[in-house]
């Protein structure tokens, strides 16, 4: 394959359940915030925790910040390792380089968090490039991709072979607006039933080895 691939990270690379999840309902608490349903919390993964603190909180903008602040006071030092990787997609990364694909990570999380993670679980040595948020810039996830194709320096020819994979859709909706498509998955099912497709998925799939079939009938 020769395929440039751009990769999620939280419901994508790894399952984050865990730390994410703790990690908002310690910012809840540290706010005298009541608790949410499960349900709920995990709607927090994959979108900007900015975004999501509003939505399902009812904070400001200025009220979101402080509980995202709370939040990475228990996460960076703790829940970023309550974490779990897809089963045999690391292995997949490395074939996939192997066989001369350029792999990059597009994630809306913190760059620096995004680092230990790819390192933690395996991922960082297929991966040319990590691109997360950077601090302050109120990055949409179009922007990430931007980020990271910029970094990977693509020619046209390369653009035009490019793919993003992630779980949800706002995935599909930033890969739309840099022009690329993106293949939806499942590992984790943090996606809402038919979210993927709706939002313009050209494949949708539930295991690494179905990935692996998609990527290769592009």
């Amino acid at each position: 394959m020769d395929l440039v691939l751009l990769f999620d990270l939280d419901g994508t690379l790894t399952d984050s359940r865990e730390g994410i999840v703790k990690s908002v309902r310690y910012a809840l608490e540290r706010l005298s915030l009541p608790s949410l349903p499960e349900e709920t919390l995990l709607r927090f993964i994959g979108p900007p925790l900015e975004d999501s603190f509003q939505r399902y909180c009812g904070l400001t903008e200025a009220g979101a910040e402080e509980a995202v602040r709370l939040y990475r006071e228990r996460y960076n030092p703790i829940g970023v390792y309550e974490n779990l990787p897809a089963p045999g997609l690391a292995e997949y990364c490395r074939q996939w380089r192997a066989e001369g694909c350029r792999l990059a990570l597009a994630s809306s999380k913190p760059e620096h968090l995004c680092e230990k993670v790819c390192a933690r679980f395996g991922f960082a040595e297929s991966l040319e490039v990590i691109a997360g948020s950077q601090p302050g810039a109120g990055m949409t996830k179009a922007d990430v991709i931007r980020l990271a194709m910029e970094r990977l320096g693509l020619t046209e020819a390369e653009k035009r072979r490019t793919v993003m994979i992630g779980d949800r859709k706002f995935d599909v909706e930033g890969a739309a607006e840099c022009g690329l498509p993106c293949v939806g998955v499942e590992f984790f099912g943090y996606a809402e039933p038919g979210e993927l497709a709706a939002a313009g998925a050209i494949a949708v799939v539930r295991t690494a080895e179905e990935l692996d079939a998609a990527l290769r009938r592009l």
